[in-house]
């Protein structure tokens, strides 16, 4: 059964602020990004190349915290990160803190290809991908108007100025897909900026396997979103492909399971999720998240809030 499953953060625009054209852009987002990754799987692809597929059309949409619309640090900067995993091997590679990759999971999967190492950072990360051919853009290229107003809203409130709380969409977000091939390959992949005002040189859950990112054929494979910091002390990939593995668990149990646990650390969270069976989860204990699933059919079904996801 050939599946697909994609995310844009959990923590979206309150829906009492979300403008019509706002929420369409959004949305037209994550349709194009289900049929990057579909045009991949329904032509027989590799799970691993529609993962990275829907993911690089995330990090092209200015409507999420990837690529060309990621947040900014506390220094008024770009650093991104981004992870890629192929269930078949359980080969993996994963940037952090890179500042001037167009599309940090193409370089992301270069690594993973290469197998010399898992995880470049910082200049070193650039570099890797800079020899390799990918595209380098200024820092520029990753600002957009509506993140320089977050960064704006996170430094007011820094000084006192704010006179209201920042929304979840203000400070974090991420973007990540999962699927099953016709192989019965799974593979997952998560980009991000990480969130807004971070301090420089934070790395967040997405580049770390096991915690935002993780796949394994057989098992599951899981592309996390939510404050970084708490999915790495939970290893919350991994602890869900822990309980199906080991504990048996159904994946909607598992999935379910680690949000619950994540809200009670009070952390906002979400993931998507594809088992072995091609069995969906799309779960978040926040106001919404953007998301959206491919059946075996080719049917895309897309959603921002809890009670709006429906087929397109």
């Amino acid at each position: 059964m050939t599946t697909l499953a994609i995310h844009g953060g959990a923590g979206t625009i309150p829906r009492g602020s979300m403008t019509e054209e706002s929420y369409r852009v959004a949305r037209d987002g994550l349709r194009m990004a289900l049929a990057a990754g579909w045009n991949v799987l329904g032509k027989g692809g590799l799970a691993i190349d529609a993962v990275q597929a829907a993911v690089v059309a995330l990090e092209n949409h200015p409507s999420f915290n990837a690529g060309h619309g990621a947040v900014l640090n506390e220094k008024r900067e770009h650093e991104l990160d981004a992870a890629i995993m192929d269930g078949r091997t359980l080969a993996a590679g994963a940037v952090a803190s890179a500042r001037h990759i167009r599309n940090p999971i193409l370089a992301a999967r270069r690594i993973m290809d290469e197998g010399a190492c898992l995880l470049l950072s910082g200049a070193g990360a650039d570099d890797f991908a800079r020899t390799q051919g990918l595209d380098m853009v200024s820092q520029d290229y990753f600002t957009t108007p509506l993140r320089q107003e977050h960064w704006q809203r996170a430094d007011d409130e820094r000084a006192g100025k704010l006179n209201r709380t920042r929304t979840e969409a203000e400070k974090h977000g991420t973007v990540g897909a999962v699927a099953l091939d016709d192989h019965g390959n799974l593979a997952a992949a998560t980009s991000t900026g990480g969130y807004t005002y971070k301090r420089a040189g934070r790395i967040g859950d997405t580049p770390v396997i096991g915690a935002g990112t993780y796949a394994r054929n057989g098992v599951v494979a899981v592309s996390c979103t939510g404050l970084g910091e708490y999915f790495i002390r939970r290893c919350t990939a991994h602890d869900i492909a822990s309980r199906i593995l080991y504990g048996a668990e159904a994946l909607d149990q598992a999935a379910e399971t680690a949000i619950e646990e994540l809200k009670e650390d009070g952390a906002g969270a979400g993931l998507i999720a594809i088992d072995a069976a091609g069995n969906i989860s799309l779960v978040h204990n926040t106001e919404g998240m953007y998301r959206g699933k491919a059946s075996s059919e080719g049917v895309f079904s897309i959603g921002i809030y809890a009670d709006d996801f429906s087929t397109i």
